[in-house]
């Protein structure tokens, strides 16, 4: 069986609800995993991700900041919401497909939005820095996000870490800038490692390929410049490591109209 897998932080999802109508036309992926959706519960747009085919939704989110969300054609047997340094910022959401969905063995989709860090890389003097090393600190220690060697499961979300040199545009140049500073880098691979998990992006894509997903609304020519940063990311459990078979940025989607400045990253896998 073919499960198609996208996740894309949207950066408000009614502010861009109708380029995300556009790309599931396109692509029609079988879950849909939004991150910084910036809209409370009773506010999500659910009639029309029903008309889109999701008739199934998972929802973390509060107003005007962060949310994450996951939607799908398949059912979903349960969902769990996890919280991290004692906050309640909608910051994570999981399903778990199971027979409903036509699974034999269930799948765990964990959908992450780790915090930004802010501007300043110094922990003393920063504290949204010092939030997101803590926040990368938890989910390296959390048992939930330690798969069995058998239990399938992916993690998906905006990361906010580029963590390889070829994730962003020049490592000499962006190596004290939050998302690729050292201890950031070193906290992300050690979340990765801690689980288990495995870099899907990477597998299939080795560096020195180039992998953006993410290009700044300060550029006055983005695609020109092409000052990128992987900040999403799709990873798997030891289970799943050798049933992806494509991953797909969809870059267009940073040149459309109002667009989100992160891209659309599409995972597809033999399950």
């Amino acid at each position: 069986m073919k499960l198609t897998l996208t996740s894309w932080n949207i950066n408000s999802v009614r502010l861009r609800i109708d380029l995300v109508a556009k790309f599931v036309k396109a692509a029609r992926p079988d879950i849909l995993c939004l991150q910084e959706t910036k809209c409370p519960d009773d506010a999500f747009p659910l009639k029309r991700f029903k008309r889109l085919g999701y008739d199934h939704v998972a929802l973390n989110g509060q107003k005007g900041y962060h949310g994450v969300v996951v939607l799908s054609r398949l059912p979903f047997e349960q969902v769990d919401v996890q919280s991290f340094c004692g906050k309640t910022d909608c910051r994570h959401v999981s399903a778990v497909f199971g027979e409903r969905a036509g699974f034999r063995d269930p799948i765990t989709v964990h959908n992450f939005y780790v915090p930004a860090g802010g501007d300043i890389p110094d922990p003393t003097v920063n504290p949204k820095f010092a939030h997101k090393l803590a926040f990368l600190d938890e989910m390296r220690t959390s048992e939930k996000l330690k798969p069995a060697p058998s239990e399938r499961a992916i993690l998906v979300g905006d990361l906010n870490v580029a963590p390889l040199e070829h994730d962003v545009w020049s490592h000499k140049q962006m190596i004290r800038v939050v998302s690729h500073t050292p201890i950031e880098c070193e906290k992300l691979n050690a979340a990765r490692k801690a689980g288990g998990w495995i870099d899907t992006m990477r597998v299939l894509a080795p560096e020195p390929e180039k992998l953006y997903t993410w290009w700044s609304y300060r550029a006055a020519d983005w695609r020109i410049a092409d000052r990128g940063r992987r900040l999403d990311h799709i990873w798997t459990s030891d289970a799943l490591a050798d049933r992806a078979s494509t991953i797909k940025i969809a870059k267009d989607y940073r040149g459309a109209v109002r667009p989100s400045d992160h891209v659309p990253v599409t995972a597809t896998l033999e399950v």
